[in-house]
C-alpha cells in the first residue's frame, strides 16, 4: 500500500432501478466482506430516509451485521445525523456495538438531514425535540456519554451509556461545511470533509480545522479525511459508460426526484437540455473516473491539497460487478495488501 494514503470506503447502499432494498443490504455486506478481503481499511453506512435509491435508513444496525461479517476492519457509521435523535440513546447504541467488537467501531455523525424536509420533520416528532440550533450541545452530551464523564453540575451527570467499558468508538464529525469543521476542531474529534457533495472550499476547511483543533482526551492531534466519489474500470471509456448511470440518477437528485440508480441503457437515451448536461459537467469536476492509475493519481493530487492521509471511497453504478470490480482495481493501484 502507499505509505501516504490510507484507504477506505463509505457505501450509501444503492438501490438499482428493478431492483429492491433488500437486494441492496445484501450487496453492502456482500461489499464489506470483500473490502477487508481486498485490505480497505474501514467501511462506514450512511443513513438516508425516504430515499427509494438509497437503502441505509439505520445505519447502526448495519454497522453490527457488517462488523458480525467481517472480523478486523474497522466498522462505522458515515454517519448518524445526531439532530434527529437522543445523544443518549446514539451513544449508548454505539457503546452496545463497542462492546460487541472491540476497537473496530466509528461513529461518525452528521448534521444534515439526510432526507427531505417532511421525513426530518417526522424523525423529530416527538416531546422534547431539539432543533439544529441545539447541535453543537448535543456533540457535548455525546462525548460525555460514550466517555461516561459528563461534567458535574450538568442536568444528566449521574447517567450512564451502558453497557461502560474502557473502550469507546471512535467519534468523526462528516461535514461539506466550516461549521462542522469548527465544530470537530473545538470538541478535538476527526474531520471528514464530503468532497464527493461539493468540493467547493474544501481545503480550505480542512486547513482550518488542522489549525483550530484542540487536542482532547480522546484525541492528541488532528486527524483528517476526505469522502470522495471514485469510479474505476479497465479502460477510461468503460469507466465513462458506467458513470452514465450515477450522472442522471445525481441529475435527478438535484431536481428533487429521490428514485433508484437507472440503468446505462436508461442514462443513454435519456433526451438532456443543455441545462441538465452543464449540470451533470459540474457533478463530474468532484469525481474521480478513469482508469486504476488514473484514479491513483489524482486522488493522491487531493490527498496532498487538502493535507490528509485518507481517501474513503464512494462508488455508485447501476451494476453491482462493475462497482466491485472498481474497488478491486483501486486497491491493486495502492498496493493494499489483500487478506485470503
Amino acid at each position: 500500500m502507499s505509505p501516504e494514503i490510507t484507504l477506505s470506503v463509505l457505501d450509501q447502499s444503492p438501490i438499482r432501478a428493478g431492483g429492491s432494498p433488500a437486494q441492496a443490504i445484501a450487496e453492502t455486506v456482500e461489499l464489506a466482506r470483500a473490502a477487508e478481503r481486498l485490505g480497505y481499511h474501514r467501511y462506514w453506512v450512511a443513513e438516508h430516509h425516504s430515499s427509494a435509491g438509497l437503502a441505509g435508513a439505520a445505519p447502526e444496525i448495519l454497522v453490527a451485521r457488517l462488523a458480525a461479517a467481517t472480523t478486523a476492519m474497522r466498522i462505522g457509521s458515515g454517519g448518524v445525523m445526531l439532530s434527529h435523535y437522543s445523544a443518549l440513546k446514539v451513544a449508548e447504541t454505539f457503546r452496545m456495538l463497542e462492546a460487541l467488537y472491540p476497537g473496530r467501531i466509528d461513529l461518525g455523525i452528521g448534521r444534515a438531514p439526510g432526507s427531505d424536509y417532511v421525513t426530518a420533520r417526522a424523525l423529530q416528532h416527538g416531546p422534547g425535540a431539539l432543533g439544529i440550533e441545539h447541535f453543537p450541545g448535543q456533540i457535548a452530551d455525546l462525548l460525555g456519554f460514550l466517555r461516561d464523564a459528563m461534567p458535574a453540575g450538568h442536568p444528566f451527570a449521574g447517567v450512564h451509556a451502558e453497557p461502560r467499558g474502557p473502550g469507546a468508538p471512535q467519534l468523526w464529525l462528516l461535514g461539506s461545511s466550516d461549521q462542522s469543521a469548527a465544530y470537530a476542531a473545538h470538541f478535538g474529534c476527526a474531520f471528514s470533509f464530503a468532497h464527493f457533495i461539493t468540493d467547493q472550499g474544501g481545503p480550505a476547511v480542512m486547513g482550518a480545522y488542522r489549525e483550530l483543533f484542540r487536542p482532547s482526551p480522546w484525541l492528541a492531534s488532528a486527524q483528517g479525511s476526505i469522502g470522495v466519489f471514485v469510479l474505476c474500470a479497465d479502460t477510461q471509456e468503460e469507466a465513462e459508460r458506467l458513470t452514465q448511470s450515477r450522472d442522471l440518477w445525481r441529475l435527478r437528485l438535484d431536481q428533487g426526484h429521490l428514485g433508484p440508480v437507472p440503468s446505462i441503457e436508461e442514462a443513454a437515451a435519456y433526451a438532456y437540455s443543455r441545462e441538465e448536461r452543464l449540470r451533470i459537467a459540474f457533478n463530474r469536476q468532484r469525481m474521480v473516473i478513469g482508469t486504476s492509475a488514473q484514479a491513483k493519481e489524482r486522488l493522491t493530487e487531493l490527498a496532498a491539497t487538502f493535507g490528509v492521509e485518507e481517501v474513503v471511497a464512494v462508488t455508485i453504478c447501476y451494476d453491482f460487478k462493475a462497482r466491485l470490480r472498481s474497488y478491486e482495481l483501486l486497491a491493486e493501484a495502492f498496493g493494499l495488501s489483500a487478506k485470503r
